[in-house]
């Protein structure tokens, strides 16, 4: 393996002082002017918020759009899972809340490890996402004067969260998707549902367009544009078991770095401290709890290991607040990576509650009894619903029951400023590139994030691409169109063709459970070296064992799934080796090895304060390992503290 700086990490971040850096620079951008816009066509991969509100926005501009979705409808997109809300920072509550301390807040959170300019940006324009989802109609919660409510989340001290109930994302999606459908009914967004990208095609170096699946019909197709956005989410499903809609995949941006984008930072998972446990082999995904829960739960085990009795019978000095004892600057509120450790640690010490001891209690009663049952359900109610239709045990009477769980990845594409990959025309929105989170990501920020991407930066930059950038006719007919459609084909073929005896999902559990133990919530230099040896052997057998009938020419779910578990045995390898690289520990990539006489992290500045984008050079070969440095210029690092 090879490591350098590379002029393919080109971040072309604005010069000046960091609060002028987006306002010189949409300023000094090349335009597109009206009538030209119309000469443009653009491909936006993906229809959640960040998909749905670049989509909306670039059609709204005058440009032509194709948008590409797998499920049924863009209202159909994984956004509508978020529950507990967007972070802004308008300062409502008056709790001295600001751009600056959300700048400084996301930073610290991401332990030190994102773009310090990329992340003021974020800051900065959040302020306006809420005005326009509130034009939208989004139904934010609101307090009894009219007033547009806030809340806590984690790693935070003020209360800059806007959310309505627990279906934060789904009302934001819902407004994104309002613009989106003006768009296609007028003609300047086209849209294809049940549509799945299989290959991003490069003539020049420049991205011209992509290679389809039908998933209905099954038909191969090609569709060519001046520019590609991907916004196709995150690879959080390599886990098997994670909070993410089981379609949930990396074949979009996993197929583009095949082509050469770069793939920074994949080790970066997140991993979050509020989901309902495990309850069987049999299970195929987890379910979220909002971390708003954390505003007013209490987060609690018996302080005797094993205790046999229910909550509601252990007195209170006979419970362990371990977050409020071990943090109680935040208590609670400590960031999801923190949060997640301490559960963990407590219940690998024994202290664990429920089946096989892998749970933790979230507590009510106190907030119940100081606010009364109607204020919880008021904040909390479907989400109270959905655990009590899961489980069968009221909140309201007995405390949740929890324990960490695969959620977000802070991975992703790497992305310079204008959020352009490395590969000349390849845009990358929200989860899908790495650009804002760091080692981890702050809750609420992952919807404030898309929408920005999708909103408020993507429109300009792309402008300024096309604009600045001679591109030459080319159409679907080009020789890089058929040679992607003859490769996305060969591989179909050959999924079809194994014909062995065993289901896709067999080894994806089997790959998930390998990368949990190994590469999850905590990782070790010798168990990602076994990953490292392991994951090449189950992908060989994988190709040889599979089972996939009929053909590609027809609806096939089988095919779909099978496509998928295949790049993310390839995707893991990646991963682990890029944990395998970072001996620090730091955010949600937490070695074992480098941690303080507490259990916190141990960051390692002085030889892993970069970001690491990996340029693919075939499957089962060492990838080169290309830095981009940070520096950090307006927040001053220190070690990460809670306490």
């Amino acid at each position: 393996m090879t490591s350098h700086s590379s002029p393919l990490l080109n971040a072309k971040i604005p010069d000046g002082d960091i609060r002028q850096k987006w306002d010189n620079h949409r300023f000094q951008m090349k335009l597109v002017n009206p009538a030209n816009k119309r000469k443009y066509r653009i491909i936006v991969v993906g229809s959640g918020l960040a998909g749905s509100a670049a989509a909306a926005s670039l059609g709204e501009l005058g440009y032509d759009v194709d948008c590409f979705c797998f499920q049924d409808s863009p209202r159909r997109a994984h956004s509508i899972a978020a529950q507990g809300g967007i972070n802004a920072a308008k300062n409502y509550a008056n709790d001295g809340d600001s751009v600056w301390r959300l700048f400084y807040d996301t930073v610290k959170g991401g332990d030190y490890r994102a773009r310090e300019a990329n992340v003021y940006r974020l800051a900065q324009v959040s302020v306006n996402i809420i005005d326009q989802a509130v034009a939208q109609g989004v139904p934010f919660a609101r307090e009894y004067s009219g007033y547009i409510d806030n809340r806590s989340f984690g790693g935070t001290q003020v209360s800059r969260t806007f959310y309505a109930a627990g279906q934060t994302g789904q009302q934001l999606l819902l407004g994104a998707y309002q613009a989106l459908a003006k768009n296609i009914h007028s003609g300047k967004v086209k849209m294809y549902p049940r549509t799945e990208m299989l290959d991003l095609v490069v003539v020049d170096g420049q991205a011209r367009g992509i290679v389809t699946r039908d998933l209905t019909t099954g038909t191969i197709s090609s569709h060519a544009a001046d520019a590609v956005c991907l916004a196709t989410g995150g690879y959080g499903n390599v886990f098997f078991l994670s909070t993410n809609a089981k379609g949930c995949n990396v074949t979009a941006t996993w197929r583009a770095h095949k082509r050469g984008a770069l793939f920074a930072n994949p080790c970066y998972t997140q991993i979050h401290p509020t989901c309902i446990p495990v309850s069987g082999d049999y299970q195929s995904k987890l379910t979220l709890m909002s971390e708003s829960l954390r505003n007013d739960g209490r987060i609690w085990v018996p302080k005797q290991k094993g205790d046999p009795r229910a909550p509601t019978q252990i007195a209170e000095g006979e419970r362990d607040y371990y977050l409020e004892r071990r943090y109680p600057a935040f208590g609670n509120l400590v960031p999801r990576d923190i949060a997640s450790r301490a559960a963990k640690e407590r219940c690998d010490e024994g202290f664990g509650v429920g089946p096989g001891g892998l749970g933790v209690y979230l507590d009510f009663a106190d907030a119940i009894k100081r606010l009364g049952e109607p204020a919880i359900k008021e904040r909390y109610g479907n989400l109270f619903e959905m655990y009590e239709r899961i489980t069968g045990d009221n909140p309201y009477k007995t405390p949740m029951r929890i324990y960490p769980a695969v959620h977000y990845t802070m991975g992703g594409l790497w992305v310079d400023y204008n959020l352009m990959s490395n590969l000349e025309g390849l845009h990358v929105l929200g989860e899908a590139n790495f650009s804002d989170h760091g080692a981890n990501r702050l809750g609420a920020s992952a919807l404030m994030q898309g929408l920005a991407d999708g909103y408020f930066i993507i429109p300009y930059t792309i402008g300024q691409y096309l604009a600045g950038t001679k591109l030459k006719p080319v159409a679907t007919d080009h020789a890089a169109f058929k040679d992607a459609e003859r490769e996305v084909k060969a591989r179909m073929n050959r999924l079809v063709e194994v014909k062995g005896n065993t289901s896709p999902d067999v080894f994806h559990r089997e790959l998930g459970k390998l990368v949990w133990d190994k590469c999850g919530m905590a990782r070790n230099k010798a168990g990602l070296a076994e990953a490292l040896e392991k994951i090449p052997k189950l992908r060989e057998r994988f190709w040889r064992e599979v089972f996939v009938p009929q053909s590609g020419d027809v609806l096939n779910q089988t095919l779909e799934k099978a496509g998928r578990v295949a790049d993310f045995l390839e995707f893991a390898e990646l991963m682990c080796r890029d944990a395998w690289t970072r001996d620090e520990s730091c955010g949600g990539h937490f070695r074992e090895e480098y941690q303080d006489e507490e259990g916190e992290t141990k960051r390692n500045d002085d030889d892993f304060e970069h970001v690491a984008a990996w340029e693919f050079k075939g499957v089962g070969e060492t990838p080169v390992l290309h830095k981009e440095p940070l520096t950090f210029e307006n927040v001053k690092k220190a070690a990460r503290s809670y306490k």
